[in-house]
């Protein structure tokens, strides 16, 4: 996947890296007027090496913002998703804004979304990208994004230099990609406050969607789960019963959204030449010094050979 592939859409999943880069790098880091500017560096400092080590053809990234909005899609289907997470720190959003600036001055197209998640940006640019004859890779540890995989996909968590193609995704997450987001209705998700169906653990679900393709296909044939051969199969089957509900709730938001209106063409992927000059004087606002400039500069001039 290196040197400039061809026929391939890398799309990074941006909260995630900046998140990390929030909570790995030293927090003193500041700019002139006293503001923290450690999460932005190592964001810029994470898209500069992915952009070196892979020279993309095309690439999108998506940025999380719809969290507590008001029009946010999943919490207009229930109020209580991610209610467990606390607002970000004002220092941490100011610094999600400077991120998305400095994928404009270097050249790539970035997204986001008051109503939807970053998840449903890759969905949509993932189908558009698929229907064109194109490949994707996403750029995340995200498990939920694993349900966009499919042949010739590419799952790549960058943190742990570890890609999941298609045939990995079921040892890896419990259920083929097909199958992730009605696993993940069955075993709930505390990241994202999705209860799921009580007593319904990842090792039941995965032996369900062993036999089962889909969440339909199980509730279509639950007077056979009984007779399954893997302990609990008894009491599983009247959890599933008694939660019905519960779980169809439940896929409304594990499913994600792969039609949004975004405006934009695939030819718009293509990253162009970083803006040296835009990118120097916002190195100089946040004080940053030669390291991040270099590296522009040293993009700029592959771009241009291309």
């Amino acid at each position: 996947m290196s040197g400039n592939p061809s026929g391939i859409v890398y799309h990074i999943d941006a909260s995630y890296f900046i998140f990390r880069a929030y909570h790995s790098m030293p927090p003193d880091m500041m700019d002139a007027d006293g503001n923290p500017t450690h999460a932005l560096y190592g964001f810029a400092r994470f898209i500069g090496d992915l952009l070196e080590q892979v020279r993309p053809e095309r690439v999108g990234v998506a940025f999380d913002i719809s969290l507590g909005s008001e029009v946010s899609y999943r919490n207009g289907i229930y109020p209580a998703y991610k209610a467990n997470r606390e607002a970000p720190p004002v220092d941490l959003a100011r610094q999600f804004t400077l991120c998305r600036e400095f994928c404009r001055h270097m050249g790539l197209a970035e997204f986001a979304s008051s109503e939807y998640e970053a998840d449903d940006i890759i969905g949509t640019l993932v189908t558009r990208s698929r229907a064109a004859g194109l490949r994707n890779v996403l750029v995340t540890r995200d498990k939920d994004l694993s349900q966009l995989i499919r042949d010739g996909d590419v799952f790549w968590d960058y943190s742990a230099n570890t890609r999941y193609e298609y045939h990995h995704i079921g040892p890896r997450f419990g259920a083929i990609p097909e199958s992730i987001a009605d696993f993940l209705a069955l075993t709930g998700d505390s990241v994202d406050n999705i209860p799921g169906v009580p007593g319904i653990g990842k090792k039941t679900a995965a032996e369900l969607f062993a036999i089962f393709g889909s969440l339909d296909e199980l509730y279509a044939n639950l007077e056979r789960v009984p007779a399954l051969k893997f302990r609990g199969a008894t009491a599983a089957a009247a959890r599933l019963l008694a939660h019905k509900e519960a779980a169809y709730l439940a896929r409304r938001l594990t499913g994600i959204v792969c039609d949004l209106p975004i405006v934009v063409t695939l030819d718009e992927l293509k990253p162009r030449a970083p803006d040296t000059a835009r990118l120097d004087a916002f190195f100089d606002l946040h004080g940053f010094g030669n390291i991040l400039r270099q590296q522009a500069r040293r993009i700029a001039g592959a771009r241009t050979t291309l």
